[in-house]
């Protein structure tokens, strides 16, 4: 049986091809969470006819992409910085902002304690309980929050348990945090595949607040992790001066910045990925919580949490089973608080989903 040290992730399949002998370009991943419906047409379309933009730098300002984005997120080009993925922007505000002490809410994505140690900041968590289906308890949390803690980040939705907060909920979390001079840092990647996007995220509260940060990207929801676009947002004028002064120029390279300034605007491929992840989202649950032995945890984006309650099946027996078939689910247990009885998948094509849930079912029956 394969060894879960590693603890395989969706960009991990170099290693899967390695370890089992299947060509990467064969597996079918449930784990890296990005829009099956792959680039759009348009975009690869559009791109093969402007490849001529790679004789020239872009715009230091990035003025044209700003602007798209702001279009795009009903937001004020000012508020935003792009950056060459989420890595970098995290980077960027972490080195802005200088937190001595932080607080993240989990079980979530590990790069954020990575790049708080890295600046020099010591981390604690809050985790979020499985009787709660992992919802943040606020009330609790505002008690943790008010020891000392310089900034607060949550992901939302979160990864991997899929809970969300709403924006009424982050106006009161934002406005007691205000209040002890904390800021809240926002990972909003999955935001897009929530059925109400506008109903959970913070864009909107930027102007309100200037202790809030919020970060997006093209990886998930646009199906481009190799253009390493993302973006910031926030209204805080101090934060946003700090981080153009230290920020590198073209760090986003002339093909990332045009397909940015076409994507945000792809309406047909914007709805037919919504239209895909509300069906399959449905679908897939309703087949998941029909098996014994499986806890599906309510998801609100494009991907779902379970959990193997059967005595004697767990997720390194699945994700072997699984992957025999060119299925590749993720194993839970590298999360703090979970275990291999946890695994995440995405929703994928409907062919795809109804593979992945045969498979399951035969390793739970």
């Amino acid at each position: 049986m394969i060894q879960h040290t590693d603890h395989f992730h969706g960009s991990d399949l170099e290693k899967i091809e390695k370890a089992m002998g299947i060509k990467k370009e064969e597996i079918i991943s449930f784990s890296a969470n990005v829009n099956p419906l792959g680039l759009s047409w348009e975009l690869k379309h559009f791109l093969s006819e402007h490849l001529d933009v790679l004789t020239s730098y872009p715009d230091r300002e990035y003025t044209k992409l700003r602007k798209a984005i702001g279009s795009y997120i009903h937001c004020n080009p000012e508020h935003i910085i792009v950056g060459n993925g989420a890595t970098e922007l995290i980077s960027l505000f972490l080195d802005a902002l200088n937190p001595k002490k932080a607080l993240i809410i989990g079980p979530t994505y590990s790069e954020y304690e990575r790049e708080i140690s890295l600046s020099g900041g010591t981390v604690h968590y809050y985790f979020t309980k499985e009787e709660n289906n992992f919802q943040l308890d606020m009330a609790d949390f505002l008690k943790e929050a008010e020891q000392e803690y310089d900034l607060v980040i949550l992901c939302n939705p979160n990864n991997p348990t899929s809970t969300t907060l709403t924006g009424k909920e982050l106006t009161f979390l934002l406005d007691r945090l205000s209040r002890q001079h904390a800021c809240l840092m926002v990972d909003e990647t999955y935001a897009e595949f929530v059925e109400n996007e506008a109903d959970v995220s913070a864009v909107s509260l930027v102007s309100q607040f200037d202790n809030l940060l919020v970060l997006r990207g093209t990886s998930k929801f646009f199906a481009a992790p190799g253009l390493r676009l993302g973006y910031g947002i926030t209204g805080s004028s101090r934060l946003l001066s700090l981080i153009r002064e230290h920020k590198n120029p073209w760090t986003i390279n002339s093909i990332a910045e045009l397909a940015g300034c076409f994507m945000f605007q792809d309406q047909p491929f914007i709805k037919a990925t919504r239209q895909l992840m509300e069906q399959e989202r449905d679908f897939v649950c309703k087949r998941l919580s029909a098996i014994d032995g499986l806890t599906v945890y309510p998801t609100t984006c494009n991907f779902v949490l379970v959990k193997i309650e059967k005595e004697g099946k767990d997720a390194d027996l699945l994700f072997e089973h699984c992957i025999k078939k060119k299925l590749m689910i993720r194993n839970c247990s590298s999360f703090p608080t979970l275990s291999n009885k946890y695994f995440r998948i995405c929703f994928m094509k409907h062919e795809d989903n109804l593979a992945l849930i045969k498979a399951i079912e035969e390793v739970m029956d």
